[in-house]
């Protein structure tokens, strides 16, 4: 089976322009993106989906400095880039992670393909019944889902956030949920405001700034300083049709 990791990356973040090449610890929130992508054993080939806009050059520069192959798309529709980039590579299965997400598990995105694997489902996910940290997110499809989705799905938001029309239509799609034994689902490590970036850059910190760090060393770091999680706690998530 041909698997494929996808991470969606552009500079035109409503709450945080550019945000996926701000520092954090050192270097670019989208190198740590990849490195700890590429260190789950189970994601296969690993693609950035930019947009072909004339700001996305620099995603373009820090893929060839990152050895990591690139597609450019759509700017808003970004299931169609999704799909055209997973068409372009005759995946099989497409894993997607965003590139908000610096925090992200290699354990935990690898659980989540084990579990696509052993099941054969149509689409796994982690987030669907969250109980982990939001930005460990892990999606996992059949090209054949994301195909039907790309055939299908008309609303603004489903084409913008690539896999609403999988999981919101349960009687065309095989759905599998993967969680966690104990509910973290309160902690907010993902990157969408200033907030985010203050609390991340100090797990970075107090980590060393060194992203081989795993997702229990981050949780035993906030058990340690609880004081943490309030930087970013006053921060609402975004809804899906506010794309």
């Amino acid at each position: 089976m041909n698997i494929v990791t996808i991470i969606q990356a552009r500079m035109g973040s409503t709450r945080l322009p550019g945000k996926v090449m701000r520092n954090l610890g050192g270097d670019t929130v989208l190198s740590c993106v990849v490195r700890r992508v590429r260190r789950a054993q189970l994601t296969g080939e690993v693609i950035i989906a930019t947009t072909t806009a004339a700001q996305d050059e620099v995603i373009i520069r820090e893929c060839r400095r990152l050895s990591v192959d690139c597609f450019r798309g759509s700017e808003e529709d970004v299931l169609d880039r999704y799909y055209r980039a997973a068409r372009g590579v005759r995946a099989d299965a497409v894993i997607r992670i965003t590139s908000d997400c610096p925090l992200i598990e290699p354990e935990i995105t690898d659980k989540t393909i084990r579990a696509f694997l052993d099941s054969q489902p149509d689409y796994a996910s982690n987030a669907g019944h969250r109980t982990y940290p939001r930005g460990l997110d892990t999606e996992v499809m059949t090209f054949e889902a994301l195909a039907g989705a790309w055939e299908r799905a008309r609303a603004p938001y489903q084409r913008a956030h690539v896999t609403p029309y999988i999981y919101e239509n349960p009687g065309q799609f095989k759905l599998l949920s993967v969680a966690g034994d104990t509910d973290y689902s309160g902690y907010r490590w993902t990157l969408d405001t200033p907030e985010d970036l203050a609390f991340l850059g100090a797990v970075y910190e107090r980590l060393d700034n060194d992203d081989s760090f795993s997702w229990t060393d981050v949780l035993t770091l906030l058990e340690q300083e609880p004081e943490l999680v309030e930087i970013n706690s006053s921060v609402l998530q975004k809804a899906l049709q506010e794309g």
